[in-house]
């Protein structure tokens, strides 16, 4: 799944137990900022200085935002995701590999704050397609690799002249990105390869209906069922997969206290359980607002599944990703989203469960993990999705299932 860090000179990493995202956070610095190894998302290297309107660097420390009211500050957020466009501070370096998730994060969270219009549309789309894989003929279509997106220049190697053959790294997670981003700007997906993508997909489906992400040397489980589904949702063809053995698989995940692993067998997780239950709806197996209808036919076990999620929003108004952990801003999207799926929203305490996401609130833009620390693209973007689906004026209706804005073509 998605990718993300925050940026500051002193950090330290933290990682996410379901994506294995790596967050960069910093322990306390207020200095202001000269950039000397900077990234620009699409670009490349540039050196800049990122300094706010007072001249305090744009990240300094969350916390100080004394008692009044907060509210949803939407142009601090488009700030916030302005500035990540133009440039990312050099912690992001070891993120490199994931370039063009982060731009799914700024891209599909400017639209969600209806800023679109902030981006160079010609240039993402010119980006997103040059990192796409081709085969050179059908034999190299047939050879097993996977003819899907890289993440970024550093995994795509070009062809040599000397007919040397050169590693193809396009990855299902990467595919799913360019893809929503090339849907969030309005790109025409008649003129994309998508024969390409689907033809080769297959090989990445194993017997048992899972998903590897790349066409060896990978783990299979249900976050790239899910990415494997959007691929095939997006391009209105599902000819890439086999779903009834992808359907198979993942009911297979559902533990014995309703929540989905990420493996059979697995502990049930918040972000696998959205995986499951948003691929089953975009292959047509749960119908939609499912809790307002007859459960009997359900393919799931749709009682234990909605005690299990309704479960995860804590005390504070959060919703955790396991029992027994922190309330964290992307369950708000991971969990909050199954149910809305489910259509049993209604369940939920939104009005603290926005007190919470608002606790995470950055006074200079953006949602941190965790209330007082510093934010960063994975949590923000997801802080966006929450406010969404809760509703917030000004802000794009959400596609739940594809994790995108709702897009009106």
């Amino acid at each position: 799944m998605p990718k993300a860090i925050v940026i500051i000179f002193e950090f330290v990493e933290l990682g996410c137990s379901f994506c294995q995202t790596t967050i960069v956070v910093s322990p306390g610095c207020d200095h202001r900022l000269q950039a000397t190894a900077t990234l620009n998302l699409i670009a490349g290297p540039k050196k800049l200085s990122a300094m706010a309107d007072d001249g305090d660097f744009l990240w300094s420390s969350p916390t100080d935002q004394g008692s009044e009211v907060q509210l949803f500050d939407r142009d601090r957020h488009i700030r916030y995701l302005e500035m990540n466009y133009q440039l990312l501070p050099s912690p992001y370096e070891g993120q490199e590999i994931n370039r063009l998730t982060l731009a799914y994060f700024i891209i599909s969270g400017l639209h969600i704050l209806h800023a679109l219009d902030r981006v160079d549309r010609d240039a993402i789309i010119h980006w997103v397609l040059s990192l796409q894989a081709h085969p050179k003929n059908d034999a190299e279509l047939n050879n097993g690799e996977f003819y899907g997106f890289h993440g970024s220049r550093s995994s795509q190697f070009h062809s040599l002249d000397n007919g040397i053959s050169v590693p193809n790294n396009s990855h299902l997670a990467s595919t799913y990105c360019a893809l929503a981003i090339l849907k969030t700007v309005g790109y025409d997906f008649s003129l994309i390869d998508s024969s390409s993508i689907l033809k080769s997909m297959k090989h990445l489906q194993q017997s048992d209906g899972s998903f590897m992400p790349i066409h060896r040397g990978a783990e299979t489980d249900l976050r790239f069922v899910y990415c494997a589904a959007v691929i095939s949702s997006l391009l209105d063809d599902w000819s890439g997969m086999d779903k009834e053995k992808a359907k198979n698989y993942i009911l297979s995940c559902q533990s014995y206290d309703g929540g989905f692993g990420l493996i059979p067998g697995q502990e049930s997780h918040g972000g696998a359980t959205y995986c499951a239950v948003a691929s089953l709806r975009l292959m047509g197996f749960l119908e939609d607002d499912i809790v307002s209808k007859s459960t009997s036919s359900s393919i799931i076990d749709l009682p234990l599944l909605l005690d299990w999620c309704l479960q995860r929003q804590a005390v504070d108004g959060g919703f955790q990703g396991r029992p027994n952990k922190d309330s964290d801003t992307c369950y708000a999207f991971w969990v909050g989203g199954v149910l809305r799926i489910l259509g049993a929203n209604k369940f939920i305490d939104e009005s603290t469960l926005r007190d919470f996401l608002l606790t995470c609130q950055s006074k200079y833009g953006g949602f941190s993990k965790f209330p007082g620390q510093f934010p960063d693209l994975y949590h923000s973007y997801y802080g966006f999705t929450a406010f969404s689906m809760l509703g917030e004026m000004d802000l794009n209706s959400l596609s739940v299932e594809l994790g995108i804005s709702t897009i009106t073509m």
